[in-house]
């Protein structure tokens, strides 16, 4: 950037409602809330949001898609389907939905949806579940303890203490260590960093909800480690464990510690000119014009904590498949469908099924994508060809050449069984 004097301007916000100028399918320019406009040749949507995709008139989806629609096992409702250890199964007992145990009358406890799950393999609108990926530390001398959020309601928690109550000890399972004896601690367990069914509205929320959604997650995760930390109800193995760790005095030092941005697990989700599924996941079909590779596996936070016929709570939605081999991402998943937006590219909300997402959806493949993003960029302007145009001949030759793999061959066992 500092090479070519390119200026990088931030927290500025896109005016969605009519910040997007439109010549046919032609993105002109986009203006911002503050009233500043950027024209350009091209343009990539590289958000979690895809706010520009979806202010462009391109076709997106928010939610899960049904079995049906791809072909696919692990998409739609998947009630009765129990992978991880992120549900109310991994606990010895059931847990009752309802404020007095066993009484529908008492009312539902905090925390757990009132709606159906929906049926096995049917679609719907909802989405998995964010958290803040905090980072930890025990080192007393660096270490700001948990602090009470705002409007603090130990009520909020009462699913946590009757799965504590229940036995469950596995509260520091996903406090995974890094250097200088501190964390990555991300969600664990029935009742954890996880804000189940708390974030549905937030894809296509205005940005004043948005902020509501955020700020709620925020108290709801603080809270979390307040409460374990503090309530004197909560086992004292555990509680004293907590009071072990807080906040990094050196980490995010404008911030009191706490990281800045929400973990935006899925949004929404462009409908491309080609869409990946479980299907390119697993190699049933051949991914055509491969641009980049993932090998996560197939894999989804729950999307809901629902109330069973039983009366008891259970959560949904949490998916864990593994792969064989990494898989090829293909160049019509970042970019629309021709007609739609022909100088746009999204390397974010890419083409592709709830469940196949789940797997693509990690940071360095997001790194990969952009680097084929800008790639096809610069090659649609130096052709003066739209993006869906860019020969894929010349892209593959670029990347190749520039050092991304786009395929992936086994290594050849010799007779001894070594490699």
């Amino acid at each position: 950037m500092k090479e070519n004097q390119i200026a990088v301007v931030v927290d500025e916000c896109l005016d969605r409602a009519k910040g997007v100028k439109n010549n046919g399918a032609h993105i002109a320019s986009i203006t911002t809330l503050s009233g500043k406009s950027y024209a350009g040749k091209m343009f990539i949507d590289a958000t979690y949001e895809g706010d520009l995709m979806a202010s462009a008139g391109v076709e997106y989806h928010v939610g899960r898609e049904a079995q049906s629609t791809y072909d696919e096992k692990w998409n739609g409702v998947q009630v009765g389907v129990l992978h991880h250890k992120h549900h109310f199964g991994a606990v010895k007992e059931p847990i009752s939905a309802y404020v007095v145990p066993g009484d529908p009358k008492s009312g539902v406890v905090a925390k757990v949806s009132k709606e159906s799950p929906g049926e096995y393999g049917a679609a719907d609108k909802k989405v998995q579940a964010y958290c803040f990926r905090m980072c930890l530390t025990d080192v007393p001398e660096n270490r700001i303890p948990f602090a009470k959020p705002d409007g603090y309601d130990p009520k909020q928690y009462e699913l946590l203490l009757r799965v504590f109550n229940a036995g469950w000890r596995e509260t520091f399972a996903k406090f995974d260590p890094i250097p200088n004896h501190k964390t990555d601690t991300n969600n664990h367990g029935p009742f954890s960093t996880d804000n189940i069914c708390m974030n549905w509205d937030y894809p296509d929320a205005s940005y004043e909800r948005r902020r509501e959604i955020i700020q709620e997650h925020e108290n709801y995760q603080e809270g979390w480690l307040y409460f374990i930390a503090n309530d004197p109800r909560v086992p004292k193995e555990v509680q004293e464990k907590m009071q072990t760790w807080g906040l990094p005095k050196d980490e995010f030092k404008d911030n009191g510690g706490w990281p800045h941005q929400l973990y935006i697990r899925e949004a929404r989700r462009m409908i491309g000119a080609y869409v990946m599924t479980q299907n390119d996941l697993q190699k049933v079909r051949k991914t055509p014009d491969s641009v980049g590779m993932g090998s996560y596996g197939i894999d989804s936070h729950n999307v809901q904590r629902y109330i069973t016929p039983e009366g008891n709570v259970q959560n949904e939605g949490d998916i864990g498949v593994g792969l064989k081999a990494p898989y090829e991402i293909a160049y019509g998943s970042l970019v629309p469908k021709k007609g739609q937006a022909d100088n746009l590219l999204v390397p974010v909300c890419v083409s592709s099924s709830h469940i196949a997402f789940g797997s693509i959806r990690m940071e360095p493949v997001f790194m990969i994508l952009g680097q084929t993003a800008a790639t096809a960029a610069a090659l649609a302007i130096d052709g003066n060809t739209s993006v869906q145009d860019v020969p894929y001949t010349k892209l593959r030759e670029r990347l190749l050449a520039d050092g991304q793999i786009l395929e992936y061959t086994a290594a050849a066992k010799a007779a001894d069984g070594k490699k």
